[in-house]
C-alpha cells in the first residue's frame, strides 16, 4: 500500500529531523511490531486438576470470553471419564488489532479416581507428542515457512484449598511436569480459606515444592539479569496464586464488576485485597506470555529435540532418514 509506506518514510524522516547523527536503527521496533501484528500471536494453555476446581471458570475469567471446552460444549451430564482424557480447544481473539489463536486443553478424568497412580503419564505423553510434531515439521525438506505450534507452552496445576500440604498426587506431578514444561502452581477457590489459613497454606506449599526439588515457573536458573530476577523473586514469593474465578457481574459501589456474591458480600475476583487473580493474569498475559514462550521453544523443546536427534543418530544405518522412533514417557 502506497500510502502507508508513505507514512511509514515521513514517520522515520521526521524521527531525525535536525539531527545529523540518526541513523535510524531504533526504526527496526516500529518494523517487528508490524510484522508482528500481522502475523498475530498463539498462546497454548493446559490445565490439570480434579474436577470441581472451577478451572474452566478460571479461564473463562482470565480471557473475559468463553474459552473453556465446557463453555464450548456442552453435554448433557458431566460424567468423570474413566481414563484421563485429553481435549484441546482453539479461540482466535482479538484485542484492540491484536489477533491472538489461544488453545485450552483440558485434562478431565485427572485426579478423580480412587488410584490415581501414574495419571500423570498421558499428559506427558501429549506434550512431548506436541513436540515431536514440531521437531517432524522442522526436519522436513520443505518445511512450512511459519510451523504450526502446538507445544504447550504453560501448564496451570489447579490444588485444592485443603489449607493442608501438597498431596503425593500433587507432588508427583509437578516433579515429573516441571521438567517438561512451565508448570504455575494455583490454589483453586482460594475464597474457602480464611487469609490467615491461606498464608500459611501458600508457605506450606512452597516449602513443599523447594523439600521435592520441584521448579516451577518462573524458574530461577532462566533469570536473564539482575533486573529479572529480582521481578521473578517477588512472582516467586507469591507462588501459588491463591485465586477465585468467576464470570458473573454484579453491581459494586457502582461499578461493574466480576465476583461471586455470598451473603457476607462479594468477592472481587479482580481486587487484590480479595485475592490474587490479576497477578496470575498480569504474569499469564501481560508481563510473562512472550517469557513464557521462550522458555517453551529454547529450553523444554530444546531438551526434547538434542535428545531425540542423539537418538536418531545412534541408531544403525538401516534405519530410513528422517525417521525418529518414539520415546517412552518413563525415557522423557
Amino acid at each position: 500500500n502506497s500510502v502507508n509506506i508513505r507514512d511509514i518514510y515521513s514517520l522515520i524522516a521526521s524521527h531525525g529531523a535536525g539531527d545529523f547523527s540518526y541513523v535510524g536503527i531504533d526504526a527496526i521496533l516500529e518494523q517487528m511490531r508490524r510484522k508482528a501484528m500481522k502475523q498475530g500471536f498463539e498462546l497454548n494453555i493446559m490445565i490439570v486438576g480434579q474436577s470441581g476446581l472451577g478451572k474452566s471458570t478460571l479461564m473463562n475469567t482470565l480471557f473475559k470470553s468463553k474459552v473453556s471446552r465446557k463453555s464450548v460444549v456442552s453435554t448433557p451430564e458431566e460424567r468423570i471419564p474413566k481414563t484421563i482424557e485429553i481435549k484441546s480447544i482453539s479461540h482466535d481473539i482479538e484485542e484492540k488489532g491484536v489477533r491472538m489463536k489461544l488453545t485450552v486443553i483440558d485434562t478431565p478424568g485427572f485426579g478423580d479416581h480412587i488410584n490415581n497412580e501414574n495419571c500423570w503419564q498421558p499428559i506427558m505423553k501429549f506434550i512431548n507428542d506436541q513436540y515431536e510434531q514440531y521437531l517432524q515439521e522442522e526436519i522436513n525438506i520443505n518445511r512450512k515457512k511459519r510451523i504450526p505450534d502446538s507445544r504447550v507452552h504453560c501448564c496451570m496445576y489447579f490444588i485444592p484449598p485443603t489449607g493442608h500440604c501438597l498431596r503425593p498426587l500433587d507432588v508427583e506431578f509437578m516433579s515429573r511436569l516441571s521438567k517438561v514444561v512451565n508448570i504455575v502452581p494455583v490454589i483453586a477457590k482460594a475464597d474457602t480459606l480464611t487469609l490467615e489459613e491461606r498464608d500459611f497454606f501458600k508457605q506450606t506449599i512452597r516449602e513443599g515444592l523447594r523439600a521435592n526439588g520441584i521448579d516451577v515457573y518462573p524458574q530461577k536458573e532462566f533469570d536473564e539479569d539482575a533486573d529479572d530476577r529480582m521481578i521473578n523473586d517477588k512472582i516467586r514469593e507469591m507462588i501459588p496464586f491463591a485465586v477465585v474465578g468467576s464470570d458473573q457481574e454484579y453491581q459494586v459501589n457502582g461499578k461493574r464488576l466480576l465476583g461471586r456474591k455470598t451473603k457476607w458480600g462479594t468477592i472481587e475476583v479482580e481486587n487484590i485485597a480479595h485475592c490474587e487473580f490479576a497477578y496470575l493474569r498480569d504474569l499469564l498475559i501481560r508481563t510473562h506470555m512472550q517469557n513464557i514462550k521462550d522458555i517453551t521453544s529454547s529450553i523444554h523443546y530444546e531438551v526434547y529435540r538434542v535428545r531425540r536427534l542423539n537418538e536418531t543418530n545412534a541408531q544403525p544405518s538401516g534405519q530410513p532418514p528422517n525417521t525418529l522412533q518414539q520415546c517412552s514417557v518413563e525415557q522423557l
